[in-house]
């Protein structure tokens, strides 16, 4: 029986929520999430304005995002000249693309910290729909070096930055060296 220290042993999956945090989410109303998605995503279109362009005729798509360990998901409509996106509390029907995974592998595969296709044949990450909308997100988020920390505290200027580092590292998280100065990627 494989044990941790079996060289051979699959690496653990990316960390989940604690249950209790996801139950007491359930309960919080989604209205003070909008306004932070909002947010969220226009820093992301002012950091990297080129994000969405990428995704060429994919652009129009809805990706359906959904972190199994919350008690919501995200639906994003990433058009170039004016993305959006929303917090719901199940994926509606009609999506092209509905992706689950847990949070912290939605976003160490967004941030290029996690491999995707490890996580996608590993079953941690399930993708139903439109595969070639699938492919342009990625690479258009792998092109970008998305950093949620910056994104979400870089409007605090350095001490924001120093804190994201600092909350990824106590997470054990830490970005690669290469994943900040344009090394390699997801593949």
């Amino acid at each position: 029986m494989p044990n941790s220290a079996t060289p051979n042993a699959a690496p653990p999956g990316p960390p989940v929520l604690p249950p209790w945090l996801t139950h007491a989410m359930a309960l919080l109303p989604l209205g003070p999430l909008q306004p932070l998605l909002t947010l969220t995503l226009s820093r992301i279109g002012r950091l990297h304005p080129d994000l969405y362009g990428r995704l060429g005729e994919h652009a129009e798509k809805r990706f359906g995002i959904a972190p199994t360990d919350l008690p919501f998901a995200f639906v994003l409509e990433p058009r170039p000249e004016r993305p959006q996106a929303r917090v719901v509390r199940r994926l509606p029907p009609g999506l092209d693309v509905r992706i689950r995974g847990p949070l912290s592998g939605l976003i160490g595969m967004a941030e290029g910290r996690l491999d995707g296709d490890a996580l996608f044949f590993s079953r941690t990450l399930s993708i139903e729909g439109d595969m070639e909308a699938t492919l342009a997100l990625r690479n258009a988020l792998d092109d970008a070096r998305l950093d949620f920390g910056v994104i979400l505290l870089g409007c605090l200027g350095p001490l924001g930055t120093r804190v994201a580092e600092m909350l990824r590292r106590q997470a054990g998280q830490s970005r690669p060296a290469s994943a900040i100065s344009g090394g390699s990627s997801w593949n």
